[in-house]
């Protein structure tokens, strides 16, 4: 692979909430600049931090504001070291020139694993007696404790991690029933239900494995806990804003619901040193989590390889495959030619305008591949060595270029 255009030791990478250093070995190992910051920072810091950064990796906690994506004038991209992206504007990012890559599959198992783990905790009521044996309380009782097998988990979104949870579910002899908005290949005998009333109404278990959007907003309240089997219990790893927790809170001290396994909360602590709050605080069968679904050491190392990996492939090639807010392109690196990468606004006119200047110049294009969305076009094209430079700087000043560069 030729070396970028930009000299690598400039390119500055700034990690931030304690990315696993794999992440940081990849970048190194690449060449680049690498600065990592255990902690998430807020917006007026992250502000002043960012304006030299050319990739900005981040979790769950930094938020990525337009305000922040408006200063950082280098950035060439974000990672979000995680599989969520509501952190991150996306679309002015979009706007911006910015794509943002994710890991949606690294921390799949992790989670996966965890759900059933807290099945098999909530059906015994493992959290209760484990509570009062360590306040020297000795309740042997079976009195309301169960076996999973031949019970029916309730899968609600059913990507990557819902379907991994089906798979292992079934493994315990579980039968399973699973709700989506799309259609989904089911995994071996784990079964579609047509609506969501359907899954509450048949599961033991009801287990939510869906992306934080205005539909999924509040999706799990009190209307919706009604419906669930009486004595059937809740689990959520997917976002905080999906349950209304006081409706789950009363639906458990009155009985209607037997237990509830929650991960993610709609307001979340800043840092470990901080206080939580929660109604679900203190009642019986309830494990509450501090979002630790995906916190597994094979899963951060598995992230921070995928990520790193990904955002590594853009700045030496200008592939956008995998980005979460961005035409997606991958063009195969050809010897003897420079590259131009263009982001523009998608008005009508803009390729033939490049195209022109091409021509101009008398430049052969050795490849070229365009691809577009609602706001942008994303051009990647392949030239002679002795026209890039002047092309290059031509389309930069076209008025619909939004960020041009060049590799070598």
């Amino acid at each position: 692979m030729a070396a970028t255009s930009f000299p690598k030791g400039e390119i500055k990478i700034l990690l931030l909430e304690n990315i696993h250093p794999v992440a940081t070995e990849a970048f190194s190992a690449d060449g680049f600049s690498v600065e990592a910051v255990s902690t998430a920072l807020p917006e007026a810091e992250l502000v002043a931090r960012v304006r030299d950064a050319h990739i900005l990796g981040i979790r769950s906690k930094t938020m990525v504001t337009p305000k922040v994506l408006d200063e950082a004038r280098r950035l060439l991209a974000v990672g979000a070291f995680c599989i969520g992206t509501n952190q991150i504007a996306l679309e002015h990012a979009n706007r911006r020139g910015v794509p943002c890559f994710n890991a949606p599959f690294s921390n799949t198992r992790s989670v996966a694993e965890l759900i059933l783990a807290e099945i098999v905790v909530l059906s015994r009521h493992l959290g209760d007696r484990s509570r009062e044996v360590h306040a020297g309380s000795w309740k042997k009782v079976a009195v309301g404790s169960h076996e999973v097998r031949g019970k029916t988990v309730g899968i609600v979104g059913y990507g990557h991690i819902g379907s991994q949870v089906g798979v292992l579910a079934e493994a315990f002899g579980m039968r399973v029933v699973f709700f989506d908005t799309s259609t989904k290949l089911p995994m071996g005998n784990n079964r579609s239900l047509p609506k969501l009333e359907d899954v509450l109404g048949q599961a033991d278990f009801v287990t939510l494995h869906v992306p934080e959007t205005p539909q999924t907003k509040n999706m799990i309240g009190a209307a919706e806990l009604a419906v669930m089997k009486p004595g059937a219990c809740l689990l959520n790893a997917s976002r905080g804003t999906v349950v209304d927790l006081d409706a789950l809170a009363a639906a458990i001290k009155r009985g209607h619901v037997g237990g509830a396994a929650v991960d993610v909360y709609p307001s979340e602590p800043e840092s470990n040193s901080d206080g939580f709050a929660s109604p679900l605080r203190g009642l019986p069968n309830v494990i509450l989590t501090p979002h630790i679904g995906g916190s597994t050491e094979e899963a951060q190392e598995a992230i921070g390889r995928e990520v790193s990996t990904s955002l590594i492939r853009f700045i030496n090639t200008g592939a956008t495959t995998g980005a979460v807010n961005f035409p997606q392109i991958e063009l195969p690196f050809m010897r003897g030619t420079h590259r131009i990468l263009n982001v523009h606004q998608n008005v009508p006119g803009v390729l033939r305008d490049i195209n022109k200047i091409v021509s101009d110049r008398h430049a052969n294009i050795r490849a070229q591949v365009l691809s577009t969305d609602a706001d942008i076009g994303y051009l990647v094209m392949d030239l002679d060595h002795d026209v890039s430079n002047d092309v290059k700087k031509a389309v930069a000043e076209l008025p619909t270029s939004i960020k041009t560069r060049i590799l070598f």
